[in-house]
């Protein structure tokens, strides 16, 4: 389908295919299979200035948006959606600055970040504390020009591979919700250190730490926003991140789906390629339906944020990432199938690919959480009828 992309949006799609195709592919089980961070991959990344595309042009970015983003991380989660979520999640970390931070903020770490040369990361994940995040325990106590920060995260992406965190921490635990607060936080810092790298079914080249908290002195210079706005800052920074995902899973799910085409042509089977079969052709069909389905409901999801930041964009953000979370994870599936033996074996992408699609479903909100949040916001649209 014809999405109507600028000039410059094509451009940009054709680049990182050809970085995907040119960087990615020939290395992709490689990474996969010793579950290294590929810093090869991501300073060459850095060259193609992609790693800047959603970066106001002031703080050495592009200028462009969240739509543009998402075309970018789609592309390259075709050839490999482990890798691409180092892109993705250094936005997920980079987007508390964008929303809240000063001028002196994002003079300080945006450009690094738009160069490719930094990467950033968002921790509000604690063991206790997964879909309820109310639960938050790390503190932030302030101490004369400084806060203290004592806690543990986990789960967080690019954890010890980023330079620059924000994390969501309690500076009044009395208030609940309403007494979160985020902080910048660098690497290097003081009392803040890394905890063990999970070994993961999936995402393998992703690394996936713990931030530990001992102590932890930060300037107040670092808080942003102001105390109490943590969550609303979480809230606002997922209704921009959560496209991002939504674009990792399409990604996955367009890759199998061509891959699965591409075998099906070549695989013969009594006396014909597979192709033939009405049974095959009804999983590739619906394969291809629900793909272009999950990718007009993000492309329609991330234009609606680029047109008004500002506006409460949930509904359609939890919607995309959970419809395309679904379909990737059907849609490997599916593919394994096509392929059969093959698709099970190690030596083809397509295990890979089912492994990695399979957390999309998960982080920055379950697909049950994002229920949550359409039936909510259904609700209080019907509420104000």
């Amino acid at each position: 389908m014809d999405y109507f992309l600028s000039e410059e949006q094509k451009m940009l799609v054709e680049l990182a295919k050809k970085f995907a195709h040119e960087k990615i592919k020939p290395v992709r089980e490689e990474f996969d299979e010793k579950e290294e961070f590929p810093w090869s991959v991501i300073e060459e990344f850095a060259k193609t200035d992609l790693a800047g595309v959603y970066i106001p042009a002031e703080y050495g970015g592009m200028g462009m948006g969240v739509f543009d983003l998402c075309v970018v991380v789609e592309e390259l989660s075709k050839i490999d959606g482990s890798i691409s979520l180092s892109l993705a999640a250094t936005a997920l970390g980079t987007f508390p600055i964008l929303l809240f931070g000063t001028d002196d903020q994002k003079k300080k770490y945006l450009p690094g970040i738009a160069s490719g040369k930094k990467l950033a990361a968002f921790g509000i994940t604690e063991p206790n504390a997964g879909s309820d995040a109310g639960a938050i325990q790390t503190s932030a106590k302030k101490e004369g020009d400084s806060y203290i920060l004592n806690g543990t995260k986990c789960f967080i992406t690019n954890a010890g591979e980023a330079e620059v965190y924000t994390v969501i921490a309690m500076t009044d635990k009395t208030k609940g919700p309403r007494g979160a607060s985020c902080f910048i936080v660098e690497k290097g810092t003081p009392g803040f250190t890394f905890g063990k790298k999970e070994k993961k079914m999936g995402i393998r080249s992703s690394s996936t730490r713990e931030l530990i908290f001992n102590n932890c002195k930060i300037p107040k210079e670092n808080l942003l926003a102001k105390e109490g706005m943590g969550f609303i800052v979480a809230m606002k920074t997922f209704d921009a991140s959560r496209p991002g995902v939504a674009a990792q899973a399409l990604g996955i799910a367009a890759g199998a789906l061509d891959d699965a085409v591409d075998y099906s042509r070549k695989r013969v089977q009594f006396g014909q390629p597979i192709s033939g079969f009405q049974a095959i052709q009804h999983i590739l069909a619906d394969m291809a339906t629900e793909v272009e389905a999950a990718r007009a409901l993000l492309y329609a999801t991330a234009r609606q944020y680029d047109k008004d930041p500002s506006a409460r964009n949930t509904k359609s953000s939890a919607m995309a990432k959970l419809y395309a979370s679904e379909v990737a994870m059907k849609t490997t599936v599916n593919a394994v199938q096509v392929l059969g033996g093959y698709g099970y074996m190690r030596e083809y992408p397509m295990e890979k690919r089912m492994r990695d699609a399979k957390i999309t479903q998960i982080y920055e909100g379950t697909s049950q959480i994002q229920r949550n949040e359409i039936a909510f916001a259904l609700i209080k649209e019907s509420a104000r009828k």
